[in-house]
C-alpha cells in the first residue's frame, strides 16, 4: 500500500523540478528586458549571435519546460539511481535542441528585420506570409504525428530503453526535443510577427503550446490555432497592428 505514494512522488519531483525552472526562467526573462519587453521589438534586438541564442533558450526554457513536465515525470519512473543528475543531462539535452534551432531563428530575425525598415505595405505583406505558413502547418499531418509523439510519450520511454545506459539519458532528451521542434516550430515562428521579445505573445504562445500538449481536446487546440493563424494572415492587411514585429505596430494597448 505504500508503493502508491512513493511512486507519485518520484513521478511528481522532476515535474516540479522543470516547473521551478521554468518559473525562474520566466522572472529571469522578465527582469532582464523589464517594460521593453512588453513591446515588439523587431528582428534580432540588436543582439548578435551568442546573446541571441542565450536569450533564445532562456525564452525556450521558460516557454517548453511547463509543457514537458509531465514527459519528465514518466521518464524518471524509468530511473532507479541518480534520478536527479540523469534528469538534468534529459533537460539538458532538451533544451540543446531548442538552442540549435535558435541559429535559423537568428538568420529568420534578421532577415526579417530588415522588413520593419521597407514601406509598410511590404511588412504587413510578410507578416501574412508568416500568418499563413504557421498556420497551414498547424493543420498538416506532421504537426499531428509530432504532436501525437508529445502527448503520449510512452513510445519515447519504450524506444529509450534500447539505448546504450551511457547515452540513454541525452539521446532521450533530444528524442523528445526534437518532436517539440516539430510540433511548436510553427508557433514559435509567429514571434517574427509578433516581435521576438514580446513578453504577451510568449505568454499567449506558451499557453497554447501546453493545452496542446496536455488539454483532452489539444489536437483541436492545433487545428482552432491553424485556423486562427490563416485568419490573421487576412485580417492583417486591414490591421497591421496585428503584427507588430513586422509592420512597426505598438502591442502595449493590446
Amino acid at each position: 500500500m505504500t508503493g502508491g505514494p512513493v511512486t507519485v512522488r518520484r513521478a511528481a519531483g522532476p515535474a516540479g523540478l522543470l516547473l521551478i525552472a521554468a518559473a525562474v526562467a520566466w522572472v529571469w526573462v522578465v527582469t532582464l528586458w523589464g517594460g521593453a519587453g512588453m513591446r515588439a521589438m523587431p528582428g534580432t534586438m540588436g543582439l548578435g549571435l551568442p546573446a541571441f541564442l542565450a536569450v533564445w533558450t532562456l525564452m525556450m526554457a521558460a516557454m517548453m519546460l511547463p509543457a514537458t513536465a509531465s514527459v519528465a515525470a514518466l521518464y524518471a519512473r524509468t530511473i532507479v539511481a541518480r534520478r536527479t543528475p540523469r534528469m538534468a543531462l534529459f533537460t539538458v539535452a532538451y533544451l540543446l535542441v531548442w538552442a540549435a534551432a535558435g541559429l535559423p531563428a537568428y538568420a529568420l530575425a534578421a532577415g526579417l528585420g530588415r522588413v520593419a525598415s521597407l514601406p509598410a505595405a511590404a511588412g504587413t505583406a510578410v507578416a501574412a506570409a508568416v500568418f499563413a505558413v504557421s498556420g497551414v502547418y498547424q493543420l498538416t499531418p506532421l504537426k499531428d504525428r509530432c504532436l501525437a509523439k508529445c502527448r503520449s510519450p510512452v513510445g519515447l520511454v519504450l524506444r529509450c530503453a534500447s539505448y546504450p545506459p551511457r547515452s540513454r539519458d541525452l539521446r532521450a532528451g533530444a528524442r523528445h526535443g526534437a518532436f517539440c521542434l516539430g510540433c511548436c516550430w510553427s508557433l514559435m515562428m509567429l514571434l517574427a510577427a509578433f516581435g521576438v521579445m514580446n513578453l504577451w505573445a510568449m505568454v499567449v504562445l506558451a499557453a497554447v503550446i501546453t493545452a496542446e500538449k496536455l488539454a483532452p481536446a489539444g489536437h483541436l487546440v492545433a487545428r482552432v490555432v491553424g485556423i486562427a493563424s490563416i485568419a490573421l494572415a487576412v485580417a492583417v492587411f486591414w490591421v497591421p497592428a496585428l503584427a507588430p514585429g513586422l509592420t512597426g505596430g505598438d502591442t502595449s494597448g493590446m
